[in-house]
């Protein structure tokens, strides 16, 4: 199930990326560049950290043609695109989901610390958008008042916790993907938000 998820994932999130690009009017390298940073970057800063080799990527060349063509097709639809806003947005929650799953899951085989497995999930979940909106000199997403590392960060909780608990695995799976997915979405209807720290240098 994780599997086709993240295929899903991979596509939105290079679509995403190569759209951030467009914003900022890079040429088609640069497009094609974002679009895999946003697409594969979480689990490859994810697989540096841990140690964890070869890098998932490298042993599937399928998924950077997959990136890339997403990448692509984004320019060619470009017009189009603010259609699907809502779209677009589901299926990053996917993504944020998915991935922060799918780190846990690699941290877990590892035998990590249960800490560690947290925090790999939420590299997985969000180091890839972060890496889109430095390179497109925007404020990371995940820095601002948005409810998003935040949910990466219960899926994880979830995810560990559920599995101490003796919950079966696809159970479990279920369980925090659809945490997550209701926290994410509500998050964008409802507007919730993290408190903001505003501080202004005093003038003497």
């Amino acid at each position: 199930m994780l599997s086709t998820i993240y295929i899903i994932a991979i596509t939105a999130e290079a679509m995403t990326g190569a759209l951030a690009a467009g914003r900022r009017n890079m040429d088609l390298f640069g497009v094609m560049v974002i679009a895999f940073l946003t697409a594969l970057g979480g689990g490859t800063v994810r697989d540096i950290v841990l140690g964890h080799y070869p890098i998932g990527w490298t042993q599937h060349p399928e998924y950077i043609w997959l990136v890339l063509s997403a990448g692509l097709f984004t320019v060619l639809i470009a017009r189009f695109m603010h259609r699907f806003g809502k779209i677009f947005l589901i299926l990053d929650a996917f993504g944020l989901i998915a991935f922060t799953l799918i780190g846990c899951e690699v941290a877990l085989t590892m035998g990590y610390h249960p800490t560690v497995v947290v925090m790999a999930g939420m590299t997985t979940g969000i180091a890839g958008g972060v890496l889109r909106d430095i390179l497109c000199s925007r404020v990371p997403v995940v820095f601002r008042h948005e409810l998003y590392a935040s949910v990466a960060l219960l899926v994880a909780l979830s995810y560990l916790g559920l599995g101490r608990l003796g919950v079966q695995h696809d159970v479990n799976v279920l369980m925090s993907f659809a945490l997550g997915l209701v926290i994410r979405l509500f998050a964008i209807y409802r507007g919730w938000r993290l408190p903001v720290f505003s501080y202004r240098q005093p003038i003497d």
